[in-house]
């Protein structure tokens, strides 16, 4: 008797939501020849398949070699009570410390995005309290003694009436990395308003919203035509020597053949520590999203980055180990005029030597603990140069001169999930929290699908009716 095989190979098993109620539901990880699915079983909505990679290769670095022991906070916010990921948070079953912890402070903005996840518009006129933003900023310092990364975000944060008197609040604490999340329209019109920030250097970033270098594009991703705005921003930033990343919402057909063009792009300006690079999820304003047209894995994003930039290779380009699933990164060096890719250097024998289930660099500890130090995403520009530093010092092939944070230059890929493609398993590793006034701290894509405005009635009814099922079995 001859039995059929299935057409792709079982992996793992997880648990998902279903993308129409929300509902958790089981879920499993298949590889169909190059390509990764996410497979979902809703009892009322039928069955979901969707693509989580397109390059299984780089998909089983990070559930395979890229592996790091949890950090835990200092304390959890909430009891394990419905199930991941009604428990938020962060709840005892969280895997992962707050590497950046996100306090927004408004809902205003001068622009109406469309692809805005928090859906905010110069038509909300709601700003936090000062009281309620020295609450986040607690509640981050009593979860993290010493926070990594703070980012203060939005709406766009520089229009809050107090701004300078939430920035005195977050330097009060000890946070050692402080970041703002702008549009640059401030920074752009008010060289001022940058003179005055460079007051609060260092450990001072600017996150700043750059999706493109074209105004039809920006016309598509945010309503305005901002080329022009951007470059001013960057020339302020210049000005006063403020470290600076550009952060490029990418979509697919949009503006995800700029990649390249956005990295080069950043690389002529000293201030500019590194690029970001959000792939469009479905979330908030993005109501045009399909995720079966426009999504973007993390690894063909890489793909892009590899193609495009005429500087990073694939090998350059690796899973961040906290959470390797939504998260990759390079690193280069500026020196001398020149731009020298960091990772390729270490080369694919030391990066993937050792046992296949473990952490690589087992032959070298100086090395591994250097690489650990480095691929984290909780440093300010001037610890990322002593990581770089000490790193290279272990490298017999390259040179170690003394570095400042202008010799940093940095790629990320940060994917933030949905609904639809959605994996409980790395949402538990997920180490960007949103912070509350009430105390809690919550991962990004939780907050946005589960607790952020209306969604907040619908996640309280799923728990009523897990306490409702839970009782009816005692």
């Amino acid at each position: 008797m001859t039995r059929k095989n299935r057409p792709w190979l079982f992996y793992d098993t997880t648990a998902s939501v279903c993308t129409t109620c929300l509902r958790q539901v089981e879920a499993k990880v298949v590889i169909k020849g190059k390509e990764v699915f996410l497979d979902k079983w809703c009892p009322a909505h039928g069955s979901e398949r969707v693509l989580i990679a397109d390059d299984a290769d780089y998909y089983r670095l990070g559930r395979e070699v890229y592996v790091k022991a949890p950090e835990m906070p200092e304390r959890f916010n909430t009891e394990m009570r419905h199930g991941c990921p009604y428990d938020c948070g962060l709840c005892p079953d969280h895997m992962q410390h707050s590497c950046l912890s996100v306090v927004e402070i408004s809902e205003h903005c001068n622009l109406r995005c469309p692809v805005c996840y928090a859906e905010s518009g110069p038509e909300r006129q709601t700003h936090r309290s000062l009281a309620e933003v020295e609450a986040m900023l607690d509640a981050v310092v009593a979860n993290e003694g010493e926070p990594d990364v703070v980012q203060l975000s939005g709406g766009e944060p520089t229009l809050h009436p107090q701004f300078f008197a939430i920035l005195d609040a977050a330097k009060a604490r000890p946070i050692r990395h402080l970041m703002i999340n702008t549009n640059g329209l401030r920074l752009a019109r008010e060289p001022e308003f940058v003179a005055r920030l460079a007051a609060y250097k260092p450990g001072l970033e600017i996150y700043l919203q750059f999706d493109s270098l074209d105004d039809a594009v920006l016309q598509q991703l945010r309503g305005a035509d901002l080329a022009e705005i951007h470059e001013r921003a960057l020339a302020n930033l210049e000005a006063h020597g403020l470290s600076t990343t550009l952060v490029m919402t990418v979509k697919r057909g949009v503006n995800d053949g700029e990649i390249g063009a956005v990295i080069r792009h950043g690389l002529k300006y000293r201030c500019v520590r590194g690029v970001t690079l959000q792939p469009v999820s479905d979330a908030g304003r993005n109501l045009d999203f399909d995720g079966r047209r426009h999504r973007l894995t993390v690894s063909e994003v890489r793909r892009r980055i590899a193609e495009q930039s005429e500087l990073f290779t694939l090998d350059d380009i690796v899973p961040v180990p906290c959470n390797p699933d939504t998260l990759a990164m390079g690193y280069a060096v500026k020196l001398a005029g020149e731009v020298l890719p960091l990772t390729r250097h270490l080369g694919p024998e030391a990066l993937l030597a050792g046992p296949r289930n473990t952490i690589v660099f087992e032959r070298d500890p100086a090395i591994k603990d250097a690489v650990f130090k480095l691929f984290s995403t909780n440093h300010s520009p001037e610890t990322q140069a002593n990581c770089l530093a000490a790193l290279l010092c272990c490298l017999p092939t390259v040179a170690a001169p003394d570095l400042g944070y202008e010799n940093v230059f940095r790629v990320l890929i940060v994917q933030f999930m949905d609904a639809a493609n959605l994996d409980l398993r790395a949402l538990k590793k997920s180490c960007v929290h949103f912070a509350l006034p009430d105390g809690r701290l919550i991962p990004f894509e939780a907050y946005n699908l589960f607790y952020r405005g209306e969604r907040a009635a619908k996640t309280a009814a799923i728990q009523a009716e897990i306490r409702a099922a839970t009782e009816r079995r005692r």
